[in-house]
């Protein structure tokens, strides 16, 4: 039987943390989970001691990169099969976890939990971002991604080994668009997500902005400038 490791990476969620992470253990028993703490300054890691959670304490804020990095080191050195990258915040719910992992099970290497399978982008700016970058994808890899920017993931064997190696990669919409143009399957399920629970989100109209422009040069620059070389 395979192994599923949840990595929930967490900064300062002590509104949140308990309930996501019960919500996992409730919903999901057959799988394994696990807490990466980045660095965080509020009661988030205090609360998982408490509540004996499985976790991992990063000693300084370093940023979702790393932290999603050290979930798939996690997941590569203890035998996983497959691990699935889940928020926080509450946004994503547990329920959608298994059916992502039984797309993956039919041979997909990437499975995205899609708000835009079975409805349609709203026209906020943030939407228009989301746009964009689907367009920028089928542009570049002649596949359309509905929901690009989704934090809800299922990755294979042979995806979470190469973000766990690899130290300047990151699972970010133009790193999907360098899989798919080295042969690597990407399927999307449709999923249903709330809003954030307490807190705020690092994501504004600012650093929304610049997350787009970035994603658009790097998808343009690493697909016409770079070599493709296969995964």
């Amino acid at each position: 039987m395979e192994k599923v490791l949840v990595m929930i990476p967490a900064y300062n969620e002590e509104d949140n943390i308990e309930h996501v992470v019960n919500s996992v253990i409730e919903k999901c028993p057959q799988y394994d989970y696990v807490v990466i703490n980045d660095g965080s300054i509020d009661r988030t890691a205090e609360i998982c001691k408490n509540n004996n959670y499985n976790v991992i304490d990063l000693p300084v804020n370093t940023g979702i990169g790393i932290v999603v990095q050290t979930g798939f080191k996690y997941a590569l050195y203890n035998g996983y099969d497959y691990a699935v990258q889940f928020d926080c915040d509450g946004q994503h719910y547990p329920e959608y976890i298994e059916p992502l992992v039984e797309r993956a099970k039919e041979g997909y290497n990437i499975v995205i939990g899609s708000r835009f399978v079975n409805c349609k982008k709203g026209r906020s700016l943030r939407m228009l971002g989301s746009r964009i970058l689907s367009a920028l994808i089928y542009v570049t890899t002649r596949n359309y991604i509905a929901d690009p920017t989704s934090g809800m993931k299922v990755y294979d064997r042979s995806m979470l080994t190469y973000y766990a190696r690899e130290i300047n990669a990151a699972p970010e919409p133009d790193d999907l668009v360098y899989h798919m143009r080295c042969g690597k399957r990407v399927s999307e399920v449709g999923v249903k997500m709330g809003e954030r629970l307490y807190g705020l989100s690092y994501f504004n109209f600012v650093t929304g902005t610049f997350f787009i422009i970035y994603m658009t040069v790097s998808i343009l620059l690493v697909q016409t400038v770079l070599r493709k070389k296969r995964v």
